[in-house]
């Protein structure tokens, strides 16, 4: 993995160096709004980044590639991230602080993301998966080319009732 400079700011490959810094940003209440929950705690983030610094699944099966998105001021503001499968297939995942929302920057980041997984890991097909009620992130993978996916790829991706599955096929052009 590398550093990825992108308009407006900077992606790093994630480490455990990065927990504490991290932890302040996945504790923003707002980002919890659809799903998930924060982490435990600073020690709980740590370990959990320790273990994707491997960057692989526990069989090899897959990449794990996450990076931490800094903004010019040096602040951290939250993460991409991308589990890519030797079909050439790409999950992404992104999470901004509700500080920085509605200023492009979860755009930036995850053009970026998508840029180096075509480039560098040669990735055919994206797939993200949001909440049915998360219109703002609905939003951003439309305008990232992202497209409503079939109702068996929805099956075949084991979407829950909540979620809508979004995918992009990259152009061999």
């Amino acid at each position: 993995m590398r550093r990825i400079e992108a308009a407006g700011l900077t992606l790093e490959p994630q480490t455990a160096a990065h927990a504490d810094e991290m932890f302040l940003v996945l504790t923003d209440p707002a980002i919890y709004t659809f799903e998930n929950k924060p982490p435990p705690s600073v020690e709980w983030l740590r370990s959990r980044f320790e273990r994707l610094e491997t960057r692989q699944s526990a069989e090899g099966r897959e990449q794990w590639l996450n990076w931490v998105a800094r903004v010019p001021s040096s602040q951290l503001i939250g993460y991409v991230q991308a589990t890519v499968r030797s079909n050439g297939s790409a999950a992404i995942a992104y999470e901004m602080c509700s500080s920085q929302w509605g200023r492009g920057l979860a755009h930036q980041a995850t053009e970026a993301l998508i840029g180096e997984l075509i480039e560098k890991y040669r990735v055919t097909l994206l797939t993200a998966v949001a909440k049915r009620e998360n219109l703002r992130s609905l939003r951003l993978l439309e305008r990232l080319g992202f497209s409503l996916a079939t109702p068996e790829l929805h099956a075949e991706h084991q979407v829950e009732q909540s979620e809508v599955l979004m995918y992009r096929k990259v152009s061999s052009e």
